[in-house]
């Protein structure tokens, strides 16, 4: 689960492959931009985003108009002008709401993310990824790197236009695992964004840009976690539709789609989980749960969809479970529907949406019943053997028990299971009908052939069997059916996004480790001091790698003399860089000077004689992960800048003690050996 660690920035600089998986490092030459990117195929998807791209841009012109417009209604006090404000705000007021509802035909457009197969299934509901403004780094990551780090920033053009080329292909991933991988990719480089350029104290002076993925309606803050949350939202959205469009009539195809919802839940509950305060409707708490509560869902009705597959058509038990099953996809879209209409998720969900969970509802509880009546109707009755089994699941099947004899003579009498099975067949109808009502109430549904195909087929299945079961001579009052008790033999399963999937390379690592060389660490400007070896050597103790530390320094010895000081982090030697070299490195370009002496380059961290020990590797790795404890680095004091306009903040909720901190550790916590030279 934790992402690539620090000691993965020295690894190899090209693509290779581990396992089967590609893993991404530094430069690439384009080649991962290729793979995971498709901004000009000019398919239906594709077409998709770029019109919900121009009405995002539409969306924006118009409450900026109306911003301008309602700030000189409440500033003029001319009542004439006060009457032509009104009016034009009026017609800005629609315009928007017309832009709004073609948004959400877009969105609603789930046929565009289905399969291409001729076979009929049930369409899914995938969502559109959110658009993102282009932003240019260039500029301020070279300011930050002069002001800060001390070094040119011209220097790192080619570091920070990479990195811009990897946001702007992450607008437009493919939808495929190379388009996962992608957003993945971008996801763990802007985790040493955040830890070489945004300080706690300061903000970098840059907006990220997003608009929410149903309403259009866009956001922005200076806050990293924003964009953190951002991509990730669009890995679910990716992985859902990556689940609609599989073919679910095959075995394999369902297994990919389970897959992809799951992992699409797992997105969206971690997202939920791990960020507060989102700037944008569709990451709040309550759309995100919809979202994860949606994907469970479609795990289930893709369960479903598997158990008509593998089940034998004439077995008792197998119809038992398949009604059982089907009733459990009643429940859990029961439940979606009913945290769609929410107060605070109702005004913001599309329409379409909640209807067609609400027909799913409807449709797969009719389903449930009519397997029910399957079962009783045309399954033999059982043996002598058989019955003990029979009985024992029959007694667990229904939420309360039928009216009538009892189980035994029940499932042994073929009268009685007619009358029950009719019974269950009369309410499968209804629910059909239902379903069918609430369908046509959708404009946008009544468009989508396939789902009304779907519905008519299993109306005129349950109406055709009513009709063979219905006997002229039956006198008797049809009852009502119990209520199927829902069960699932296989239960969805969240899978929370793997971080270490995809590894990269810090694209900025010539900045140095970042367990020293971080926006969060200042330090002295670096100081050169000329070392002559005495009679007991340098006179000091070194310790740890990447940097080398200066642990300790002998009062009275040459290197007390030459002004080093225990705490000092060795970054040269005779010029040569030394940030990124071993111990074993450093001890040798020492051992290597003559009697001429060497010139050794050292930095002072702000605020301590005796900064945190390098060696530990683990230490150096719980520094140096993505997510600390698995969660979002807070940017708490990020928007304590005295701007007038206030910016929600949005970070981790952290469950971690303020007086815990690492950069205290002292040296004689960590048990390194040291050496004297």
């Amino acid at each position: 689960m934790m992402p690539p660690e620090e000691d993965n920035l020295d690894g190899p600089r090209n693509g290779d492959r581990d396992g089967g998986l590609i893993l991404l490092h530094g430069p690439k030459n384009g080649s991962a931009r290729k793979q995971g990117c498709d901004p000009f195929a000019q398919t239906q998807r594709s077409k998709l985003q770029h019109r919900r791209a121009r009405i995002n841009q539409q969306i924006n012109k118009e409450m900026r108009m109306r911003a301008g417009a309602e700030n000189l209604f409440r500033a003029t006090s001319n009542h004439k002008v006060k009457e032509t404000v009104a009016l034009e705000l009026s017609y800005v007021n629609s315009n928007l709401q017309l832009l709004k509802e073609e948004l959400e035909e877009l969105n609603s457009s789930v046929d565009v993310y289905q399969n291409d197969s001729e076979s009929i299934s049930v369409p899914m509901i995938p969502l559109g990824l959110k658009e993102t403004k282009e932003l240019d780094l260039l500029v301020p990551l070279k300011d930050f790197i002069s002001e800060h780090y001390g070094e040119e920033g011209v220097l790192f053009e080619k570091e920070i236009k990479e990195f811009m080329e990897l946001r702007q292909a992450m607008r437009t991933p493919s939808r495929n695992e190379a388009g996962l991988e992608l957003l993945m990719e971008y996801y763990n480089q802007l985790h040493f964004l955040d830890s070489r350029f945004f300080p706690p104290t300061k903000p970098l002076g840059v907006f990220f840009h997003w608009y929410d993925s149903l309403t259009g309606v866009p956001s922005h803050q200076r806050a990293l976690a924003f964009e953190k949350g951002s991509v990730l939202f669009n890995l679910g959205a990716l992985h859902t539709q990556l689940g609609a469009r599989q073919d679910r009539a095959t075995l394999p195809g369902l297994a990919q789609a389970i897959d992809a919802f799951q992992r699409a839940a797992g997105a969206f509950n971690y997202l939920k989980e791990n960020f507060s305060n989102a700037p944008s409707l569709d990451m709040s708490a309550p759309s995100l749960n919809m979202l994860v509560r949606l994907m469970v869902a479609q795990v289930q009705e893709c369960v479903f969809e598997k158990m008509t597959l593998l089940r034998a058509q004439n077995d008792f038990l197998a119809r038992l479970q398949l009604a059982q099953e089907a009733a459990k996809v009643e429940d859990v879209y029961s439940l979606v529907h009913q945290t769609m209409t929410q107060p605070h998720v109702k005004d913001y969900v599309p329409f379409s949406w909640t209807t067609m969970v609400h027909v799913k509802s409807e449709h797969f509880k009719a389903l449930s019943h009519y397997f029910a009546a399957i079962a009783l109707c045309d399954c033999p009755v059982p043996s002598e053997s058989e019955l003990p089994e029979q009985e024992k699941a029959f007694m667990q099947f229904h939420v309360t028990m039928p009216e009538g004899p009892s189980l035994h003579v029940l499932l042994q009498d073929p009268e009685e299971r007619r009358k029950l099975g009719k019974a269950h067949l009369k309410k499968a109808i209804m629910k059909h009908e239902e379903a069918m009502r609430i369908h046509g109430l959708c404009k946008i549904l009544r468009k989508m052939d396939i789902l009304q195909e779907v519905l008519s087929f299993a109306h005129k299945r349950s109406l055709s069997k009513y009709s063979e079961i219905d006997h002229e001579e039956d006198f008797f009052e049809t009852g009502d059916a119990p209520d199927i008790h829902p069960k699932t033999h296989q239960k969805p399963e969240i899978k929370p996004p793997n971080f270490s999937q995809v590894k990269v390379t810090d694209l900025f690592h010539r900045l140095g480790p970042l367990s020293v060389f971080s926006a969060k660490n200042k330090w002295y400007p670096a100081r050169r001091v000329h070392l002559r070896r005495g009679e007991n050597g340098f006179g000091f103790t070194l310790r740890g790698d990447s940097p080398v530390l200066i642990a300790g320094v002998i009062p009275g010895g040459c290197a007390a003399a030459a002004g080093l000081k225990e705490g000092d982090y060795i970054v040269s030697v005779n010029g040569k860089d030394c940030r990124w070299a071993k111990h074993a490195e450093v001890v040798q370009l020492l051992k290597s000077t003559g009697d001429e002496g060497v010139d050794i380059g050292v930095i002072t961290l702000h605020g301590s004689q005796a900064p945190r020990a390098q060696v530990d590797k683990k230490v150096a790795g719980m520094s140096s992960g993505m997510l600390k404890s698995n969660k979002e680095n807070s940017r708490k004091s990020l928007m304590n800048s005295k701007s007038p306009s206030t910016l929600l903040v949005w970070g981790k909720k952290s469950k971690r003690s303020k007086k815990s901190t690492y950069s205290g550790v002292p040296f004689t916590a960590v048990g390194d050996n040291e050496a004297m030279y």
